[in-house]
């Protein structure tokens, strides 16, 4: 390894030789530092990365940690993954060696968060952002433990309170769109089948099963970096097939007729989430509800199916999730006095069975 001024800059410039993946040996030039030590500094970095160290800087193991995510994830995960860890983690961690990283330090970023008023649902989806790296680096690269886990968590898993509308308040709501045709069908469809708003503004025609009153999810709707780009369904089970009921046939059959010669390829609702979240806003104000947000309709359509007796089961498969135990993690506040009608039950059988064998 040799340090010296690049002539040419008046900046300095370190040669080195490093092994690729290969194992084959390479030779480099890295120019362009200000100081020395500067260059000096980013080589011991880069023979960390090479070594897989954890004596390198948080700010270079993300990196690695988020060249390898790319892999595993959706584009719209990977952009709002690099948010959080950018904005939320790295101007803390960022030039602190991985394993010099103590739980003490998670505990003083966390206080950190919490004293600038974030929703405790957010401040659990950040912490959890910090601790998979640290369990990355504990899987792959050795790190003798993650501090998060000595740390503690901060914030809640979920609201304390779960926002819905009954059938009642959301008809008043529906009504006050009605001039408005596609945005009326569009909270229809949300409310009536409990689908993912990506999910609504993916559909085409050749989704639609009228005859048969089904719906096929197979993909989803994003704004992503200002384009629109539709991705694959975020999970294996979110491709499913969902039933509606007649009445919902009959509204996008109607919708569908008033089109001029639409295409299976033609998006049912050819708008965007802002759009939708602006209509929503306003027939909010026009039928005086409850404010709640446009993903509350999928819990709206999930304690209906509850107050109905549909099994979790049933509901998971319904909703998408990729198993029961996410629905029951979700709804579980929703389900206290279905247990105690089955306890009920449970009893009257038991009554019922004694009082036959007396007999």
């Amino acid at each position: 390894m040799t340090t010296e001024k690049d002539p040419k800059t008046g900046k300095w410039l370190i040669q080195y030789r490093y092994k690729d993946w290969t194992s084959k040996n390479r030779k480099s030039t890295k120019r362009g530092f200000k100081t020395k030590r500067e260059a000096e500094e980013w080589y011991r970095d880069f023979i960390m990365k090479q070594s897989q160290s954890c004596d390198m800087k948080f700010k270079d193991f993300v990196e690695l940690y988020l060249e390898d995510a790319r892999h595993h994830l959706c584009q719209h995960t990977m952009i709002n993954k690099e948010y959080i860890i950018r904005d939320k983690i790295l101007p803390y961690f960022a030039e602190k060696r991985i394993n010099d990283i103590t739980a003490a330090d998670v505990r003083v970023w966390q206080n950190s968060l919490i004293a600038k008023g974030y929703k405790p649902t957010y401040l659990k989806t950040i912490n959890n952002n910090l601790s998979t790296i640290f369990n990355y680096a504990v899987r792959y690269y050795d790190l003798k433990e993650n501090p998060c886990r000595k740390a503690g968590s901060m914030g809640k898993a979920k609201a304390e309170e779960m926002e819905i509308w009954t059938k009642e308040e959301f008809q008043s709501f529906a009504d006050c769109l009605m001039d408005k045709r596609i945005s009326w069908l569009a909270f229809q469809i949300l409310f009536w089948t409990g689908i993912r708003i990506g999910e609504l503004l993916a559909l085409t025609f050749g989704d639609v099963d009228l005859e048969k009153r089904v719906i096929s999810i197979t993909k989803s709707y994003q704004r992503l970096k200002g384009e629109d780009v539709i991705t694959p369904s975020k999970t294996r089970k979110s491709n499913r097939k969902v039933n509606i009921p007649q009445f919902l046939a009959d509204d996008i059959r109607d919708y569908k007729e008033s089109l001029y010669a639409p295409q299976p390829d033609d998006r049912v609702i050819p708008v965007t989430k802002t759009f939708l979240e602006k209509e929503m806003k306003r027939g909010i104000k026009l039928s005086r509800m409850k404010k709640i947000h446009i993903h509350s309709f999928r819990h709206s359509h999930t304690s209906l199916l509850i107050e109905m007796g549909v099994s979790p089961k049933e509901i998971a498969e319904r909703l998408g999730h990729e198993n029961i135990e996410t629905t029951l993690n979700i709804y579980s506040h929703l389900y206290p006095d279905k247990q105690e009608r089955l306890a009920e039950q449970l009893d009257q059988f038991h009554n019922g069975k004694k009082e036959m064998e007396e007999k």
